[in-house]
């Protein structure tokens, strides 16, 4: 079966395990004030749209869209299982969500990921996909644990 970008709740059982593990990882990478991950109710928003890619019905990958501005959007919570790394699910997951937020009238997305090597391969990707970095944007601030990236669509 092909993986398949589908709407999700953050509520299914296959995604609040990875919310939990992305959770716990940026929690680990990052001190407090520089950790801007969600918790997993906090993405029960009106604002936020989540997003699980599926293999075989079950969620490997996971991401969202946050609309702060009629026409700007954040991706939060990118996360791929650590067992399933390495299979492009990452690169399918984003396309998805960049193919969403146009659908929806997003014209540019922003993200904030960790500036340290072990955020190395998410930033590639990004950039691979046309992100480009930029500064703190919507109410985040300078911080030199963070990058801040954007891209028209």
């Amino acid at each position: 079966m092909q993986p398949a970008v589908v709407r999700a709740d953050a509520r299914d059982a296959d995604v609040a395990l990875l919310l939990g593990r992305h959770f716990e990882l940026m929690r680990s990478q990052s001190p407090p004030e520089s950790c801007h991950v969600l918790p997993a109710d906090a993405l029960d928003h009106p604002d936020i749209s989540m997003f699980a890619l599926r293999v075989d019905n079950v969620a490997v990958a996971i991401g969202a869209l946050r609309r702060f501005r009629e026409t700007d959007g954040e991706l939060k919570s990118m996360h791929t299982a650590q067992e399933h790394r390495g299979r492009g699910y990452a690169r399918a997951l984003l396309q998805g969500l960049i193919r969403h937020s146009r659908d929806v009238g997003v014209r540019d997305l922003w993200l904030e990921t960790g500036a340290g090597p072990e955020h190395s391969a998410a930033r590639s990707l990004y950039a691979s996909e046309g992100f480009a970095v930029c500064a703190p944007f919507w109410t985040y601030t300078k911080d030199p644990l963070s990058i801040f990236m954007t891209r028209g669509i």
